[in-house]
């Protein structure tokens, strides 16, 4: 039954953005309107299109009398139930978002840096006034995350989850893993596909995933957790070498972004949670390791549900899309029953890891001017110091050789020269990681930072 404000009323939708994601929901909401209106319980219709170039829209299913250039008044307006932010960035969205939510309007974004900076703010302020505010378009493009987190899974604990969120990223490792192109080359061929900007900095260096690392924080733990409480490291210093050592181990290369809980291993109480971006060694067993090309995955492990994997598309103008019209949906239908939905409840305490209590797997890889066994030795000496066991690992060139010639005594690395030197360290906490990173490079014998590799298993 519909409410007394919507009965015989038709849901007026004002979309902010008409670029690639903004005229695909247009053209959802237009081209679908009987479907949508059978599953909402009343008619839907768009508003008002707020774009800065009106005429630079070339949308034939959005009327040239919607356009406008005043997104301040549409997000206001009177006739106005829902706005849709598409615009992105953090200003004038925060603004326009934070405007629409006091005026009693519910609201969906697609907005990760939005929602990863303000989102603690914003989800107050929807649930204040009364609204929706929903944003499964925010992570992971059409791939439902946002949602069971939300809803489906409030019911358990869970206490990890590891996601390729950056198609950019997955694109660019999985071209170097499986058509052997280095690092620049593959970041062409995803320029050339459209799936990279001309400056790719935010997907490379990881901070477009950091951005979604927060939110899923925030959803999976019930606190208030943002884009500067995200530790980032990108996948530039990722090269051929590497690739090829991962694969000669059965392993690949990801960015993940990684959200997890950790245990006092004296008291087994709750030891604070990490939330990071990293670049890693996932095992060929495991689900995310078959995530290709653009596809996003989402893998979540909880108390009760035990093993979850969300997979999908995740970006582009289309795919986008549906999730932002089936948020539309979602706050129509609870305009029709004159209600809001469940907001983001956020009752803990946000408390950070230290890094003395996340332990893993690592392999660090060195830079040195020479290979040879004496100058080797002093990088492993470097391990000893710190009482950390260590295994050094094959380099790419052996581990081929050994896997052709049945020999792991590489003729060709065993003369020295310049190289690199990969370790395996294992169940090591990342204090002692950093620690000793820092004292291999006082050697003058290692070029540059080591990379660190962590190893999902």
């Amino acid at each position: 039954m519909l409410s007394k404000k919507l009965a015989n009323k038709t849901i007026r939708v004002g979309l902010l953005g008409a670029g690639t994601v903004g005229s695909q929901t247009a053209r959802l909401i237009v081209e679908q309107s009987d479907e949508l209106a059978a599953r909402i319980g009343a008619n839907i219709e768009l508003a008002g299109v707020a774009c800065l170039h009106p005429e630079e829209v070339d949308a034939p299913w959005i009327k040239r009398d919607l356009l406008t250039t005043d997104t301040a008044s549409l997000c206001t307006r009177e006739d106005v139930d829902i706005v849709i932010e598409l615009i992105g960035g953090l200003e004038p969205a925060h603004t326009f978002v934070k405007s629409a939510l006091c005026h009693g309007k519910s609201v969906v974004t697609a907005n990760k840096a939005l929602l990863a900076k303000f989102g603690p703010e914003l989800y107050e302020c929807a649930e204040s006034h009364g609204v929706d505010l929903y944003f499964e378009a925010a992570v992971a493009g059409a791939i439902p995350i946002v949602r069971p987190l939300r809803e489906s899974l409030i019911g358990d604990e869970i206490t990890q989850i590891f996601g390729i969120v950056n198609g950019t990223t997955n694109y660019i490792l999985d071209e170097m893993t499986v058509r052997g192109l280095d690092f620049d080359s593959a970041l062409r061929a995803a320029q050339e596909k459209g799936y990279a900007e001309a400056d790719p900095t935010g997907d490379v260096e990881g901070f477009d995933a950091a951005n979604k690392a927060a939110i899923l924080a925030t959803l999976a733990f019930q606190m208030p957790v943002s884009i500067d409480d995200v530790s980032v490291e990108g996948i530039s210093a990722i090269d051929s070498e590497d690739i090829a050592a991962a694969s000669a181990e059965k392993r690949v290369i990801k960015l993940l972004a990684a959200v997890e809980r950790h245990c006092d291993g004296e008291s087994n109480s709750d030891g604070g949670v990490s939330v990071s971006v990293y670049p890693a060694l996932v095992g060929a067993e495991h689900p995310l390791a078959s995530v290709h090309g653009s596809f996003n995955a989402v893998f979540v492990k909880a108390q009760a549900a035990d093993d979850l994997m969300f997979y999908g598309r995740g970006a582009g103008g289309a795919p986008t899309a549906s999730a932002v019209v089936g948020d539309v949906v979602s706050a129509a239908r609870n305009l029709v029953r004159g209600c809001a939905g469940f907001g983001v409840p956020m009752y803990n305490k946000y408390v950070p890891a230290s890094s003395e209590q996340t332990r893993a797997d690592f392999v660090i890889r060195c830079n040195m001017e020479d290979t040879s066994l004496a100058l080797c030795s002093e990088v492993m000496d470097v391990f000893a110091d710190h009482g950390v066991a260590a295994e050094r690992l094959a380099s790419a060139c052996e581990a081929q050789y050994a896997q052709t010639e049945g020999d792991s005594d590489c003729p060709q690395c065993g003369l020295g020269g310049p190289g690199s030197v990969r370790v395996l360290v294992s169940e090591c906490s990342e204090a002692a990681v950093q620690a000793i990173c820092e004292d291999l490079q006082k050697l003058d014998v290692v070029c540059g930072k080591p990379l660190v590799l962590r190893v999902i298993k």
